[in-house]
């Protein structure tokens, strides 16, 4: 998702988000210093500053609830600025991670993709894949996102190809 537009950005604005930008993993590092001190059960997966530094984001992975109040207390101590965490799922931590998917290519979640479509076994029976979840699961644990998006050329095709056994002349 995009952010919102304020205003054009001046010179001032730019050195301070590069250099802002530049201390985000210092950030994420000593986080997830204090997440371990205050024995957490939470990763952290990535620090995001605003352009000024006035705001600092965490962004967290995490199996429950977790009670950070006295983690952001610290935290805004440590980093005088305002510190926002926001506990997100596994396919958004690849999306924030980045890296590459079994093609080759970039994680279509950290390029392209918007939104996450429902994906089901179904897809990947319907695309005549291999059922075995080490083939069709992504980084992040979950099928692949390609089955989603690439599900109705398959099926569209499938109706006109002939089926499997019979005889095709040409």
């Amino acid at each position: 998702r995009l952010k919102a537009v304020k205003r054009r950005a001046s010179a001032l604005d730019l050195t301070q988000m590069v250099y802002y930008h530049q201390k985000e993993q210092d950030a994420l590092v000593r986080c997830q210093e204090k997440v371990e001190r205050h024995h957490l059960p939470m990763k952290v997966v990535r620090a995001e500053y605003n352009y000024d530094g006035s705001r600092l984001l965490f962004f967290f992975t995490a199996e429950k609830r977790v009670d950070f109040r006295a983690l952001v207390k610290e935290l805004a101590r440590m980093f005088q600025s305002r510190i926002e965490l926001r506990q997100v799922g596994v396919r958004d931590e690849v999306r924030l991670l980045g890296g590459y998917g079994l093609c080759g290519r970039s994680h279509c979640c950290s390029t392209w993709m918007s939104e996450f479509r429902p994906i089901s076994i179904r897809m990947a029976k319907q695309q005549n894949l291999p059922l075995s979840p080490m083939e069709i699961s992504g980084v992040c644990g979950r099928l692949l996102c390609c089955l989603a998006y690439e599900n109705d050329f398959y099926c569209e095709v499938k109706e006109r190809m002939p089926r499997h056994g019979s005889q095709v002349q040409t």
